[in-house]
């Protein structure tokens, strides 16, 4: 489904590669965590994914295609197809939760009607119908991310890219949230890509995981198997720290 060959992302004036020589695949369907700590380049793979940054060297592909290849007209479509949820939540104050959910829709010309039925449908699916018409600082955390997630599916997307969208939440908030995003994984086929720093998050969520340490993976495989021998000390270490 995703596909990153031999990336390589340098910023101006930063001497030091964000990602260096990063190749990775994901199956459609799959969950796929990408785990480090700060600075290990895990947000700026995730915006190669959707094309909001460009690679300096190497290529993405979602579903064969060379997405650095693709025209105007084709990223936007592109970004159609991929919904991503954020750790600060992403939505608009003044908007209402509804109108935050249709805002992508009205974006790509969905007329109203078609935008209402969507999104009370979307709604009821993170489980928000009964909030509709409330603001988002009326909302707790968990409740903000849920409307994020249900933006995120406005477009009817084949990817979820979810930048550390646990990381601002409380842990029955985190456990809620996960636990719907492997409900749309199963339901929907949804193929997501789950960044984190959190190991806890990984291991009550993905199939597979990739380690990053200062722009390069030191490690990939099923979470079964990176959890019992890993083999990197980046990983032994982030293990160490795992709540029981």
């Amino acid at each position: 489904m995703i596909a990153l060959v031999d990336i390589h992302k340098r910023f101006e004036g930063n001497g030091t590669a964000a990602l260096d020589g990063v190749t990775l695949s994901v199956t459609r369907g799959e969950v796929f965590g990408v785990i480090g700590p700060s600075g290990a380049g895990k947000s700026t793979l995730i915006r190669l994914i959707n094309a909001l940054e460009r690679p300096s060297s190497g290529h993405v592909e979602i579903e064969g295609i060379d997405i650095g290849t693709l025209p105007a007209a084709g990223l936007r479509t592109l970004r159609r197809r991929i919904g991503m949820i954020f750790q600060n939540f992403g939505l608009l104050s003044s908007r209402t939760v509804a109108d935050n959910v249709a805002f992508p829709l009205k974006l790509a010309g969905v007329p109203a009607t078609e935008r209402a039925v969507r999104v009370a449908a979307l709604l009821d699916r993170v489980g928000l119908a009964e909030h509709a018409a409330k603001y988002p600082a009326q909302l707790s955390g968990g409740q903000k991310q849920r409307v994020g997630i249900a933006r995120a599916l406005a477009t009817g997307p084949d990817v979820l890219l979810c930048d550390e969208a646990t990381s601002a939440l409380d842990p029955e908030s985190t456990r809620s949230v996960l636990a719907l995003l492997r409900e749309l994984n199963q339901d929907l086929g949804l193929t997501i890509v789950l960044i984190t720093h959190e190991m806890d998050v990984v291991r009550a969520v993905c199939d597979r995981v990739a380690v990053l340490e200062r722009g390069k993976v030191v490690e990939t495989g099923t979470v079964d198997a990176v959890f019992a021998a890993a083999r990197h000390p980046a990983t032994r270490q982030m293990l160490a720290g795992l709540h029981a």
